[in-house]
C-alpha cells in the first residue's frame, strides 16, 4: 500500500514507519526535516500547522492511507479530511485517553461521581474542551513542539469519524514509554536507584493509581495494523497493555530489572515531601481496555513487557532528560521523610 504519515519522525513515528517498512509498503513522510528520514522512504517537507500549503506534493504521492500521528485541534483535522477527500481511502489519526470524562474527573475539571473502569471506546466523553490548565499546555508545547493552543483530540475525533466520504479509523493511544518518550517517564526511579538511593517515596494515593500505558514499539505494531486492515475503517480503539499496573508496581518492576536491593516507601499524602505529590484525584484511575483492537484485528503486542523495561531502562539511563521541571528530586527532604517515617514506626 501507499501510505503517508504525518509527523512520522516522532517519538511514535519513527516506530511505525519501521513497523510498516517491514511489511513492504511504500511510505511517505511529511515531517518538517529537522531529522532525516530513515532510508527508501519518500519526504515531503513542510508544517503541520500549516498543512494546506502543502496540498499538491500530498497528493503527488497520492497515498492509499493518511497516518496523522500529530494532529492536535478539530480544525486540523477538517483541514486533513478536506485535502484528503477523494484522493484517499482512509485516514488513521492518533487520540489519547484523554478524551475520556475520568481524566476530567481526576483533573477535577469536571465534578460528578467517578468513573467505572476500564474505560472502554464507549465510556463517556469530557464535556469540557481543553484538557489541560494553561501552565501544562506550555510545558507540552516544549516537549511536543506539533501541540496547539486550542489542542483537544475530541473534536478532531469527530471530522475524521464522522466524514460521510472519507472513512476515518481512530486509536485512543496510552501513556506511552520506550526509547524517545520526551516525558521520561521511568526517569525517577531509574535515577533514583542509579544513584543508589536506599529508599523510594510513594505518596499512599499515588502509590496505588492505575493508568493505561504501552511501549512505544507495541504501539506502532497497533498503528501499522489498524492503518492496514480495512476491518479498522469507522473504528475506534483503544491501545494499551492489559493488565494496568499500578505507580507502585510499575517501579517494582523497574527495581526488580535493575536489581535494586533498597526499600520502597508509602506514605501519607500529609507525611509526603511537596516535590512527590501530583495533583488530581487518584481515586480516579484511568484504566482502559483494550479488548476491541485484540478481538476485531487481532492485535498482540510483539515486545514481551520484560524486555520493554529492559531497553527503556537502558535508553534513560543513556539519555537523562535536560529539562529541570522533569526531574523532581529532593533528596535532603525524602531522607527526612523516611526518617521521620521509621522514627514513628
Amino acid at each position: 500500500m501507499r501510505i503517508l504519515l504525518i509527523g512520522g519522525n516522532g517519538f511514535i513515528g519513527r516506530f511505525a514507519v519501521a513497523a510498516l517498512k517491514q511489511q513492504g509498503h511504500t511510505l511517505a513522510m511529511f515531517h518538517r526535516g529537522t531529522t532525516a528520514a530513515p532510508s527508501g522512504v519518500d519526504e515531503i517537507r513542510g508544517d503541520r500547522h500549516q498543512l494546506k500549503a502543502s496540498t499538491q506534493e500530498l497528493k503527488r504521492f497520492a497515498p492509499e492511507v493518511v497516518i496523522d500521528l500529530i494532529i492536535s485541534s478539530g480544525s486540523q483535522a477538517n483541514e486533513l479530511m478536506n485535502i484528503f477527500r477523494g484522493a484517499a481511502r482512509r485516514v488513521l489519526m492518533l487520540s489519547s485517553i484523554d478524551v475520556y470524562r475520568a481524566i476530567a474527573v481526576s483533573q477535577g475539571t469536571e465534578s460528578g461521581p467517578l468513573q467505572e473502569v476500564p474505560l472502554t471506546e464507549e465510556s463517556e466523553l469530557r464535556r469540557s474542551l481543553h484538557p489541560y490548565a494553561a501552565e501544562s499546555m506550555q510545558l507540552m508545547r516544549k516537549i511536543f513542539p506539533w501541540v496547539t493552543d486550542d489542542y483537544d483530540k475530541i473534536p478532531a475525533e469527530r471530522a475524521v469519524m464522522n466524514d460521510r466520504e472519507l472513512p476515518g479509523t481512530v486509536l485512543r493511544l496510552p501513556m506511552v514509554y520506550g526509547p524517545g518518550d520526551r516525558l521520561h517517564r521511568f526517569h525517577p526511579v531509574v535515577k533514583r536507584i542509579a544513584d543508589g538511593r536506599d529508599h523510594i517515596i510513594f505518596a499512599e494515593a499515588l502509590a496505588a493509581w492505575r493508568s493505561p500505558r504501552g511501549y512505544v514499539e507495541n504501539v506502532a505494531a497497533a498503528i501499522a495494523l489498524a492503518a492496514t486492515d480495512d476491518r479498522a475503517e469507522r473504528r475506534i480503539y483503544n491501545v494499551c497493555e492489559e493488565p494496568s499496573f499500578s505507580e507502585l508496581e510499575w517501579a517494582r518492576k523497574i527495581a526488580s530489572e535493575m536489581r535494586w536491593q533498597g526499600q520502597f516507601v508509602v506514605l501519607p499524602v500529609e507525611r509526603t515531601p511537596r516535590h512527590l505529590l501530583k495533583p488530581g484525584n487518584t481515586a480516579q484511575h484511568w484504566i482502559a481496555s483494550s479488548v476491541r483492537i485484540r478481538h476485531e484485528l487481532g492485535y498482540q503486542e510483539p515486545v514481551a513487557i520484560e524486555n520493554a523495561i529492559r531497553h527503556t531502562i537502558r535508553w534513560e539511563r543513556e539519555n537523562p532528560p535536560s529539562d529541570p521541571l522533569l526531574a523532581q528530586f529532593d533528596y535532603a527532604a525524602e531522607d527526612a521523610a523516611v526518617a521521620g517515617h521509621h522514627h514513628r514506626a
